[in-house]
């Protein structure tokens, strides 16, 4: 939940600043194919930053402190249970950190798979027993080995390009119809705002649009991270996790906590920008697996 929300907003806010730095200086293109390039340029640039900046900007949001030398037998066993299973799936350690919240919540970031940061939440560690943390490890590290932040900076810089580009098109061809209308002298003044104004809403709208799209990967990521999770701990245990989960965020979980935690229990429409899929369809999906 944390390495997604802080990879859209880092995403969102990169690709606002260059977009209007792009208005300001006047930066324009002529052609189709000259605007196709450009919309690569602004759409690829938030989703790499995001990327490149995920592992600090997770551990920044949260406070995370590495633990460079455990401090307690607890953190101890931690370090040990990471780095067993790096060592059973061939990937260089992560570095591990600590987070102080009574949240139970876990998230995996960075831009290579030798290159990244698990991160564990103390009300995680004072909820959760032996068994289950070691089955949210290998959770976390799964997204870890399978690149799923740099898939998702991919996706996220293909959707951008095109949301920057439809916007684009869209916002100059309604600037076309109100300069060439009788009544223009307005838009004929302040034309540059207007259409700046118009290409920033196209922009929000269409961007809410393609969220659906990152959130489906998202959720699909889980899926897997669930099933490869398995295979270091055994399905019994990644089972065993999410029907714990599911106890301490049931029966009234927050309504933050519905849309984007990681049990992602959420109903109807809501369940398009989730980027965790229901609990049950994941105890599903491993039980299907397993058979």
């Amino acid at each position: 939940m944390v390495r997604v929300i802080l990879f859209l907003l880092t995403n969102l806010s990169v690709m606002f600043i260059f977009g209007t730095v792009l208005f300001l200086t006047g930066i324009k293109s002529n052609s189709i194919k000259s605007l196709m390039i450009l919309s690569g340029i602004v759409g690829f640039s938030g989703s790499i930053t995001s990327v490149l900046l995920s592992k600090w900007s997770a551990l920044k949001s949260v406070r995370a402190k590495i633990i460079n030398s455990p401090s307690n037998l607890k953190e101890a066993w931690i370090v040990e249970a990471v780095r067993y299973q790096c060592s059973l799936i061939g990937i260089k350690m992560p570095d591990i950190a600590i987070y102080e919240t009574n949240e139970v919540n876990a998230f995996a970031s960075g831009y290579s798979k030798n290159n990244a940061v698990l991160a564990l939440s103390s009300g995680l560690l004072k909820k959760m027993n032996r068994e289950n943390i070691q089955a949210v490890i290998a959770h976390e590290l799964s997204h870890i080995v399978n690149g799923d932040m740099v898939t998702l900076a991919l996706l996220q810089g293909v959707i951008n390009t095109f949301v920057f580009f439809i916007s684009s098109l869209i916002s100059r061809s309604v600037m076309h119809l109100l300069y060439n209308y009788r009544r223009s002298n307005y838009v004929r003044y302040y034309g540059f705002f207007v259409n700046y104004v118009i290409s920033m809403i196209l922009q929000a709208f269409f961007g809410l649009i393609a969220s659906i799209i990152v959130m489906a990967f998202s959720r699909y990521r889980e899926f897997r991270a669930d099933a490869d999770g398995a295979k270091i701990v055994g399905s019994k245990r990644m089972i065993n996790l999410l029907i714990r989960f599911k106890e301490l965020t049931d029966p009234e979980p927050m309504q933050a906590m519905a849309t984007y935690c990681i049990h992602g229990e959420t109903k109807s429409v809501y369940n398009l920008f989730s980027s965790h899929p229901p609990i049950k369809d994941r105890i599903n999906a491993l039980k299907k697996n397993a058979l």
